[in-house]
């Protein structure tokens, strides 16, 4: 069988129970109140809420900090410079805990009787690897073996993550949500070093597929990488077992379309970002996702497909929208997922 037959089947086989017409966010969301956040994605999207992130917060609710506070016997502090590797867990490591603490506490809250679909997420791997600095100042990406470790670690605290998670919404489909905006860079050795005057090498393809393979093994449940950057690489993703890729459509080349086709086809599912991600006029909501009609008529889709295929969702987290626009994106994405599901043509 070949790896692509390999992972259409996983696709097909973990088809996820949000439905068509679904809509959702990508993380985070402005100002720093768990519960008003909560209150807001889970009112506002009830096919699939996530849990928000709030990185006005500080350091800690940051989304490289709120991961590095998941990993298991991998600890790490603030430096001027950004998040670095330390020998225990300090008050960084703490705070950072704290605030995932209060915002699980927040949504276990406003989600009392859920069933369905609930979205959480962390960073991947290789963006961890080129977010966290080893004790040098270099990232860990610099280091084939501190990456293996933090694959690892991050692996296993997942894990407990997602246990704990079903543990608070036992009516839950948990979906799982890599953030990798810095997956291309790191493939094709665009991450500069600490002096910023050279970039690391490109990390072999196997060895990112495997790495994020490992990671996306330890749940029997969807999940999904996220990347707001240029040049997504959706065959990549497949491979590794991803059962859907949330992206800019802004930023989508039209090189990268036959690459859709063949994800929509095999059935990975397709989180569009349709709708900004910071405070912007918006357009009707069937506008918004006109780009995405004319994408399937481009590439021969049947538009019968269109609305169990698309999720729609901002073009990135909302951490910097005011927190009026949050609200109204959330809702005009609702209403844009809608009117592909009423009208796919």
């Amino acid at each position: 069988m070949s790896e692509k037959n390999t992972a259409d089947d996983a696709n097909r086989a973990n088809k996820p129970s949000w439905g068509a017409g679904a809509a959702t966010g990508v993380g985070s969301m402005p100002g720093g109140d768990a519960r008003e956040a909560a209150k807001t994605v889970t009112g506002s999207l009830e096919t699939l809420p996530y849990l928000p992130e709030l990185p006005a917060r500080g350091p800690g609710a940051d989304m490289i900090g709120r991961t590095a506070g998941m990993l298991v016997e991998v600890y790490a502090h603030v430096e001027p410079s950004g998040w670095r590797i330390s020998d225990r867990p300090g008050r960084d490591t703490r705070r950072a805990r704290a605030w995932l603490r209060e915002d699980l506490d927040a949504l276990e809250e406003f989600t009392q009787g859920h069933r369905g679909a609930l979205k959480v997420s962390a960073v991947g791997p290789w963006t961890l690897a080129a977010g966290l600095e080893l004790r040098g100042g270099e990232a860990a990406l610099n280091d084939a073996g501190a990456c293996r470790d933090l694959t690892a670690s991050l692996a296993e605290g997942l894990r407990a993550h997602l246990d704990e998670v079903r543990r608070r919404v036992p009516g839950a489909e948990v979906v799982l949500q890599l953030d990798e905006p810095s997956l291309t860079a790191v493939a094709r050795g665009r991450v500069r070093t600490a002096s910023g005057y050279r970039t690391y090498s490109a990390v072999d393809r196997g060895v990112l597929e495997g790495a994020l393979r490992e990671v996306i093994a330890v749940t029997d449940g969807p999940v999904v990488v996220h990347s707001c950057a240029p040049g997504v690489p959706f065959g990549l993703l497949r491979r590794a077992g991803a059962d859907g890729v949330s992206f800019d459509l802004s930023l989508l080349t039209e090189g990268e379309e036959e690459a859709i086709g063949e994800a929509v086809e095999g059935g990975t599912s397709l989180f569009v970002g349709a709708v900004p991600g910071t405070d912007a006029p918006l357009s009707d909501p069937a506008g918004s996702v006109m780009g995405v009609r004319t994408l399937w008529r481009r590439l021969g889709l049947s538009p019968g497909t269109l609305a169990e295929s698309v999720v729609v969702t901002p073009a990135c987290g909302l951490a910097g929208a005011s927190p009026a626009y949050a609200r109204a994106a959330l809702a005009h994405c609702v209403r844009a997922a809608r009117s592909l599901a009423d009208n796919p043509e």
